[in-house]
């Protein structure tokens, strides 16, 4: 495997709660879930503690087992979880929590997991590519989002209904009626996403958080199909680039309504 990779905070003075890393037969992939500014965390570990924390757990265990991916990230999280348990209320709703994407060739095939709203995407050489995203949180999230959307960014008013907007999605954070993430809760690797296909079935893959997939799901920028081409021809660095651009032209949300101005954004590009 190939990979190249490129990883953007929101702003130049926040720090990145993304996680990306790669072996020569791995890829790792995590989002951590930001705390708005007025809503208190469960202890002394940051996001971005967590998402390095276990991505960098579950790239290691990747590379020393061939072992099922679901149990795979199901130990990471008891790993980490044993590291901050004693300093931490685990009990909180507040506690760190991301998105993971793993990608590991094994011989001749190629498993993959998907946790969360983090985007994949294998170009199997037909004209549509297979996209995978766990789309439960989109669920949940739409008829919570009215209030939100309906309020210019960069306002207080719009940061009061962000805090509310998050406050409401913890309630359904690993729950079956509701969405799961890596946080605290080994279970929640069972709810993955999870396949197995032959490397010569797969030219390429792409693993994209949600501030890169915004290229295609929320700007319409361009298709997965020609996303896939662009990351070939240009990376990952051009791609970030043009969400920058198109968000910084619409500062406020009044085209593109959403939760944060900016988000962090990661995306990886790997030849098979």
């Amino acid at each position: 495997m190939r990979v190249a990779f490129a990883s953007e905070p929101a702003y130049p003075d926040r720090p990145n709660e993304d996680f990306i890393g790669a072996t020569a037969n791995a890829v790792v992939l995590l989002d951590g879930a930001s705390i708005p500014p007025g809503l208190t965390s469960a202890g002394s570990h940051s996001v971005r503690w967590y998402s390095h924390t276990l991505g960098s757990t579950l790239l290691a265990e990747m590379t020393q087992s061939a072992g099922p991916l679901p149990e795979l990230l199901a130990q990471g999280i008891k790993h980490v979880t044993s590291l901050h348990d004693f300093t931490c209320d685990l009990t909180h709703g507040g506690s760190p929590s991301a998105t993971v994407i793993m990608l590991r060739q094994v011989s001749d095939h190629l498993d993959w997991l998907v946790l969360g709203d983090s985007t994949l995407i294998l170009d199997t050489g037909t004209p549509e590519p297979m996209v995978i995203c766990d789309d439960r949180l989109e669920q949940v999230a739409a008829p919570h989002r009215t209030r939100l959307d309906s309020l210019p960014g960069g306002t207080p008013e719009h940061a009061e209904a962000r805090r509310e907007y998050v406050e409401t999605l913890g309630q359904y954070r690993n729950r079956d009626d509701g969405f799961w993430v890596a946080s605290t809760d080994p279970l929640a690797a069972d709810q993955a996403l999870t396949g197995t296909i032959p490397t010569d079935q797969i030219r390429a893959a792409a693993l994209l958080t949600d501030g890169a997939a915004d290229a295609v799901n929320r700007y319409h920028l361009t298709s997965w199909r020609q996303l896939l081409t662009d990351l070939e021809q240009n990376g990952p660095t051009e791609l970030i680039r043009r969400v920058r651009e198109t968000e910084q032209s619409d500062p406020h949300g009044k085209r593109w309504p959403r939760s944060k101005a900016h988000d962090d954004a990661t995306a990886a590009y790997v030849l098979a």
